[in-house]
């Protein structure tokens, strides 16, 4: 990983905070801003943009996961969570609030690079994997579209499957228009009618 690694670092108690801060600039990190964990998660990153954001807690409460949860959801980053105790439901919490990284009892300097890059290579696997069950949910979304207007056009046109599927396509090219927003106006269609 080359460069600095920007870290946003987030933690109740500052003579920790402090030290893991020192640590990380050893590391070869740039610690981008200071945090506490009452704070507005989501807003201390949109403005400081970090590459990854450390938390360190005793142990993660429900309002700390929460802001971890939202962070996720609009801006997933790469988390690193170090806890002084863990338990397993804590441990599962937190992993489905985002966290990359659940380390206990492990914010050692000589430790803190390794683990970063390990959670930020985790972070974009998981990422890949949500974008490509995205990509495949809307795939099989207008594939359900097009068999339904293909339905519909060979019940109202009297036309069989492949000759519904090629009007279709022509509807598309046609009207420059993807296929699935021509199904979904031929649904609209039969619906009005």
């Amino acid at each position: 990983m080359a460069g600095k690694l920007r870290v946003l670092l987030v933690d109740q108690r500052e003579e920790r905070s402090s030290e893991l801060a020192q640590g990380l600039e050893s590391a070869g990190c740039l610690v981008v801003a200071h945090s506490t964990p009452s704070l507005d998660l989501s807003r201390t990153v949109a403005s400081c943009k970090p590459d990854v954001v450390i938390i360190d807690v005793d142990s993660p409460d429900r309002d700390t996961l929460e802001g971890m949860r939202r962070l996720d959801e609009t801006q997933p980053h790469p988390i690193v969570l170090f806890a002084d105790e863990s338990d397993e439901d804590s441990i599962r919490r937190a992993m489905r609030a985002g966290v990359a990284a659940y380390v206990v009892k492990g914010a050692q300097a000589d430790r803190v690079r390794p683990v970063l890059e390990v959670a930020m290579a985790r972070f974009r696997e998981h990422r890949a994997l949500v974008d490509e069950l995205a990509q495949v949910k809307s795939t099989l979304k207008e594939r359900k579209l097009v068999d339904r207007a293909k339905g519909i056009l060979m019940e109202k046109r009297q036309l069989s499957e492949p000759d519904a599927y090629a009007l279709l396509r022509k509807m598309a090219m046609d009207k420059s228009l993807r296929l699935a927003d021509v199904a979904r106006r031929v649904i609209d269609m039969a619906e009005l009618l």
